[in-house]
């Protein structure tokens, strides 16, 4: 496992972190809302309660990486954790197809991989470690039009997680055995917001990334 005693784990994004979570910074039982963030935590404090690690989310529904950017300061920086952990990518994609007349909202590729890995660069130096997620569209078929922008935006977090050294999670694999048994409308009612057998794919990966042992944590 990756994660040692004490640290702390910062999650930021976008609605799909955020699920409820309290503000300004969501914590504990009750503050981190009903999302893969809060089954991370669960699971991390059920099998290594040894470590005692502080977990804390600043997801922001709506948020592009363009938001991430504007406040990036508060809700990172200013909060110093160990661990960092960055889901973004959704709604830059997303404006593109449900708002497509209107551009202001619009983030494309090369805008968000540019200020993603600015965003990178100012934190990791004082990271123990740092966490990559892709966006995901819950989509099945990889020509969708969708899918296959928001496959781009996730090589982009590929490139920046091996500049980088970060754990690297790609969210739209993770998805990929459930389509073998299930149409995606079992997941989600608009492809883009999961159920909680949704999060639990997302939470699953998160946790395969970092190193967490299913099976219990050994013990000294």
């Amino acid at each position: 496992m990756k994660l040692q005693k004490n640290d702390t784990l910062l999650f930021i994004g976008d609605s799909i972190t955020d699920c409820g979570r309290q503000h300004p910074v969501g914590e504990g039982s009750h503050g981190l809302g009903h999302g893969y963030v809060a089954q991370v935590y669960a699971l991390l404090r059920s099998i290594y309660p040894e470590l005692m690690l502080r977990v804390r989310n600043v997801g922001t529904s709506g948020n592009t990486v363009r938001d991430l950017k504007h406040r990036w300061d508060r809700d990172v920086l200013d909060l110093k954790p160990d661990w960092l952990s960055i889901m973004i990518g959704i709604n830059d994609v997303w404006r593109q197809f449900d708002h497509p007349i209107s551009g202001e909202p619009h983030v494309f590729l090369e805008e968000y991989e540019n200020t993603l890995r600015e965003l990178v660069a100012s934190v990791r130096p004082s990271l123990k470690g740092l966490v990559l997620m892709t966006p995901y569209y819950l989509e099945a078929n990889p020509e969708d039009p969708m899918r296959a922008t928001m496959d781009l935006y996730g090589e982009a977090v590929r490139r920046i997680a091996s500049e980088y050294d970060a754990v690297f999670v790609d969210t739209q694999a993770a998805f990929a055995p459930f389509w073998d048994h299930f149409y995606t409308s079992v997941l989600t009612h608009d492809r883009v917001h999961p159920d909680a057998t949704g999060h639990m794919i997302l939470s699953k990966a998160f946790l395969d990334g970092i190193g967490f042992e299913w099976s219990g944590a050994p013990k000294a």
